[in-house]
C-alpha cells in the first residue's frame, strides 16, 4: 500500500494539466487543431520548464528578493518560455489558420509547463504530509494550473490577431499581448504571496482576479471564435 501512495500522487499532480488542456482544446468548437499537434505543444510546454528553471536560478544568484523574484522574475521569464514554444513550432505552422488557434496552443504549452511546476509542488508537500500533498493538489487544480494557461491565453490571443493582421502590425499586437500576460501573471504572484500576510490579498485574489482572468479568457475565446467563423 506504502508503495502505491506516491504514484497516486503523481496521478493526481499529472490529471489537473491533463484536464485543463482537454479544456480549452474542446473550446475550439469550429476548426479544432489536430490532437497531434497540441500534444506536441504541450510535450514541448514540459520541456520548457527545464531552461526556465535554469534561467530563474541563474537570475537568483543576482536577486535577493523573493517577492521581486516571484512578481517579476518568474512572470517574465515563464510567460517568454512559453510563447517562445508556441512562437516557434505552433506560429509558423499551416495549421494556425484562425485566430482561436492562439489561445489554443497558448494554453497547450502553458498547462505543459504548470504540470511539471504542478508535480514539483505536490510532491514538496508530500514530504511533509499526504495531507499536505491533497490540499495542495486541490488549491492548485483550481487556481495555479488553470491560471498558467489564463496568463498564455492573453497573448495567445494576441497570436491569434496578429496572424492575420497586416505585417507591419504584428510585431506591436503581440508586445502588448505579451506583456498583458506577464503584468497578470506577476500580479497573480503578488497576491499569493502577499495572501501569507495580508487577509485582503487573499480576498482580491480569489473575489477579483481569478474571476477577472476567466472573464477576459471567455471574451477573448467568443471574440475569436466569431472572427474564426466568418
Amino acid at each position: 500500500m506504502v508503495a502505491v501512495e506516491p504514484f497516486l500522487v503523481l496521478v493526481l499532480a499529472l490529471a489537473p494539466g491533463l484536464f485543463w488542456a482537454w479544456y480549452f482544446y474542446r473550446r475550439d468548437r469550429f476548426k479544432p487543431e489536430p490532437a497531434a499537434m497540441i500534444v506536441k505543444i504541450f510535450i514541448l510546454g514540459l520541456l520548457v520548464t527545464f531552461p526556465v528553471a535554469f534561467a530563474e536560478g541563474f537570475i537568483g544568484l543576482f536577486v535577493a528578493s523573493p517577492l521581486l523574484m516571484g512578481a517579476v522574475v518568474a512572470p517574465i521569464v515563464e510567460e517568454y518560455g512559453k510563447f517562445a514554444v508556441v512562437h516557434r513550432f505552433a506560429y509558423p505552422n499551416t495549421e494556425f489558420d484562425e485566430p482561436m488557434d492562439g489561445i489554443v496552443y497558448a494554453a497547450a504549452a502553458a498547462l505543459g509547463l504548470a504540470t511539471i511546476e504542478n508535480v514539483l509542488y505536490v510532491f514538496s508537500a508530500y514530504l511533509t504530509s499526504p495531507s499536505l500533498a491533497l490540499s495542495t493538489i486541490v488549491a492548485r487544480a483550481l487556481f495555479s494550473v488553470p491560471g498558467h494557461a489564463l496568463f498564455a491565453g492573453v497573448w495567445g490571443y494576441a497570436l491569434g490577431q496578429a496572424r492575420f493582421a497586416p505585417a507591419e502590425k504584428r510585431p506591436s499586437i503581440i508586445r502588448r499581448g505579451l506583456i498583458l500576460g506577464m503584468a497578470l501573471h506577476g500580479t497573480f504572484n503578488l497576491l499569493l504571496i502577499s495572501a501569507e500576510i495580508v487577509a485582503y490579498a487573499m480576498a482580491a485574489f480569489i473575489l477579483i482576479l481569478t474571476p477577472g482572468l476567466w472573464i477576459i479568457a471567455n471574451r477573448n475565446i467568443r471574440k475569436a471564435l466569431l472572427q474564426g467563423d466568418r
